[in-house]
């Protein structure tokens, strides 16, 4: 008998529209993933722009990049960057290079030499140097990957330099002397460069 007043009581509740309390834990179990589905996802390690978007961040180069003669004899799917040109040439071999405009190292922070690929990441995080973040000491001692990220799309790491081929979303900067010693493409170059090169690629830079 008792469990049909029981019965009967709960049948009541509902069609009253008064919904049975709940134990306080449920209460908070949903709630959460109420909250939680009315917060924006979490933003990737890199970021995914869909259709439509603006996914390198900004514009092509405002120099384009070009299938010409080699300017060095090098082997094929190595890196020749001259800084006074401020061109990048991916040796394609046949007398044959690929040149891409780029930014270069603004004056005192020039430099020259010949190293290789030591690694390559999309979408890298930033670590400014302390003698970056002496001189600006406004810059956060660490950035994540992302499309404010001056690393930009792709980075390609020089030897054990803290030099890098990487990317930008300021392609007005491409044909300048700007960066503090980084060689500098646009977004859209760097991807095209880092899909045809891997670690170990040779890089001479005059």
């Amino acid at each position: 008998m008792t469990r049909i007043f029981a019965a009967l009581a709960a049948a009541l509740i509902v069609l009253s529209g008064i919904a049975p309390a709940r134990a306080t834990m449920d209460d908070d179990f949903f709630g959460f993933h109420r909250q939680q589905q009315q917060q924006p996802m979490q933003q990737r390690a890199y970021p995914y722009y869909g259709p439509g978007s603006d996914y390198y961040g900004g514009g092509s180069s405002p120099i384009p990049r070009e299938r010409v003669s080699a300017p060095i004899a090098l082997p094929p799917g190595s890196i020749y960057i001259s800084t006074s040109e401020r061109r990048l040439y991916l040796i394609l071999g046949h007398g044959e290079a690929l040149r891409y405009g780029i930014g270069v190292g603004r004056d005192g922070f020039g430099w020259s030499g010949t190293h290789h690929v030591t690694a390559k990441k999309e979408w890298p995080g930033w670590t400014p140097p302390a003698e970056m973040r002496r001189r600006r000491p406004d810059l956060p001692r660490y950035l994540p990957g992302g499309i404010e990220n001056p690393l930009g799309a792709r980075a390609m790491y020089l030897g054990s330099t803290l030099y890098r081929i990487h990317g930008s979303n300021e392609p007005e900067t491409i044909g300048h002397a700007v960066s503090s010693g980084c060689i500098r493409m646009t977004n859209e170059d760097v991807v095209d460069l880092y899909n045809r090169v891997s670690v170990g690629t040779l890089v001479v830079v005059r």
